[in-house]
């Protein structure tokens, strides 16, 4: 700053130990109310250009996103033949399935279904009896249900994340 201040490129000034550094304004030319508006045309003008500019450079940020996450021309080539070979394949199981004489009767359909029902039936009646009997040995018991669970090795159908099916 001190080489710059004798160079006479800006102005030093000294305050008891402070050195103040400053521009000099006398290199400045003069400026009037007209080169001031002017410039201040110009400056709106400038922003106004740096806006748009940068509202262009958002917009081909996202198409340029956009086209590097979709497929190329041989990628999209090779996801083509490989739906088109997944198609034959189902194309052909669904001829083995419509030629197949082994289809299964109403009647065989209707004892599955009721065999269903019978076996869910049950399964909630035993499910019930057993929620019963853990809930009359837990009013005397001293630990909470899960510790109790724990200790007898029960596993719930919740834990298994098995679903009782609607009958």
């Amino acid at each position: 700053m001190e080489l710059l201040a004798i160079e006479g490129k800006i102005k030093e000034k000294i305050y008891g130990k402070q050195k103040i550094y400053f521009a000099d304004q006398a290199q400045f030319k003069d400026m009037n109310d007209t080169d001031l508006k002017a410039m201040d045309c110009q400056l709106s003008e400038l922003n106004t250009e740096a806006l748009s500019l940068t509202q262009t450079c958002r917009q081909l940020d996202a198409e340029l996103k956009e086209l590097n996450n979709s497929l190329t021309t041989e990628e999209m080539m090779s996801e083509i033949q490989q739906l088109k070979e997944e198609y034959s394949s189902y194309r052909v199981r669904l001829e083995k399935i419509k030629s197949a004489t082994n289809h299964v009767t109403p009647e065989e359909k209707e004892k599955v279904y009721k065999e269903q029902k019978v076996y869910v039936k049950e399964w909630k009646k035993r499910k019930r009896l057993a929620s019963d009997m853990i809930n009359a040995i837990l009013e005397g018991y001293p630990k909470s249900k899960k510790e109790f669970l724990e200790e007898v090795g029960v596993e719930t159908d919740e834990d298994c994340k098995v679903v009782v099916p609607n009958a």
